[in-house]
């Protein structure tokens, strides 16, 4: 509920703190008490700052995952006289890198192993061999900080690995899972204040002596347009309290996020169309909505890997 009120209200604040706090809650939600019961467990600093929980600089951290395991992902070299992993190689596009300290990285210990060798660690942004670049300049989500992080010889303590080797993968996965339902939220939350400004706007605008808002046709699309956002909010708190209840919700977060952000899309464009050349002008926020609201379709899993896990779940292709 938050989450969608605060987008509705302020588009910018979603993508820096919500989302990735989503995620990360995510991941330490699920693996903290294994992380300080485990032989390696994290250093004091690291889980001080977990133990407070609402330090921004280590909730709006980011999240170093590639959407290809093959030759471009981070590597690691393991060195166990040490207790060290030595991180080489980069990613593009992470997520609030600009102005995060610490960061998740996802990457191999062991390559052989493919997804299973796969594992999570926290990273100081700050450390030496840690090169951060400009902000990647992008058509929506301005406010954001997504910069291409590169990691030459970064030396990482092994109490700073969260759960256990080859466990990376599934960590991952369970983040994306609660990242999507914040995507989800992040689209009705666009959805929803594009169409209180259309409102505004066709309640005052007059045409052929009239305000748009007399119009039928104005007022039809504004029925269809609440009607689907409030058809996206209800899955969005469908998949949120499966998630709240313990109980199993790829799935259910995936149908969320592949409705909410078309959704998204569709009644942001109305928004414009409604308001004319106005809406096309950034003296009215419905413009910068429409830009913000395609990246719902794309980041955390794009609408066509949505409909692969919905699929999936379905078992559509089981013989």
């Amino acid at each position: 509920f938050w989450m969608q009120l605060i987008v509705t209200s302020c588009k910018k604040m979603k993508v820096y703190h919500v989302d990735d706090s989503q995620n990360w809650d995510t991941i330490i939600d699920k693996y903290r008490e294994a992380l300080l019961n485990e032989d390696y467990i994290l250093s004091n600093d690291i889980q001080e700052l977990l133990g407070r929980g609402a330090v921004m600089s280590f909730r709006s951290g980011i999240v170093a995952r590639r959407t290809s395991f093959k030759e471009d992902v981070i590597n690691f070299i393991e060195v166990p006289e040490t207790d060290e992993y030595v991180i080489n190689g980069g990613k593009v596009f992470t997520t609030n890198s600009g102005f995060a300290d610490y960061c998740t990285v996802f990457a191999f210990t062991d390559k052989t192993q493919g997804t299973r060798g796969m594992s999570c660690f926290v990273v100081d942004l700050h450390q030496e061999g840690v090169t951060v670049s400009q902000n990647i300049k992008r058509m929506g989500i301005r406010a954001a900080q997504n910069c291409e992080v590169t990691y030459e010889n970064v030396r990482v303590p092994a109490f700073n690995r969260i759960g256990k080797e080859g466990q990376g993968f599934k960590i991952a996965m369970k983040a994306l899972d609660g990242g999507r339902i914040g995507i989800a939220a992040q689209s009705v939350g666009l959805a929803q204040g594009a169409i209180n400004e259309a409102m505004a706007y066709v309640k005052e605008r007059k045409q052929f002596g009239r305000p748009l808002s007399a119009f039928q046709t104005t007022q039809f699309k504004l029925a269809d347009m609440q009607t689907k956002v409030d058809a996206a909010r209800l899955l969005t708190w469908r998949a949120a309290l499966c998630k709240d209840n313990g109980e199993s919700y790829s799935k259910e977060a995936a149908m969320a996020k592949l409705f909410a952000s078309d959704v998204a899309n569709q009644v942001c464009r109305e928004a414009v169309q409604l308001m004319g050349g106005y809406g096309y002008c950034r003296e009215y926020p419905v413009e910068r909505a429409l830009r913000d609201a395609k990246i719902t379709e794309i980041y955390e899993g794009t609408s066509e890997v949505m409909k692969m896990v919905i699929s999936g779940a379905m078992k559509v292709n089981a013989k």
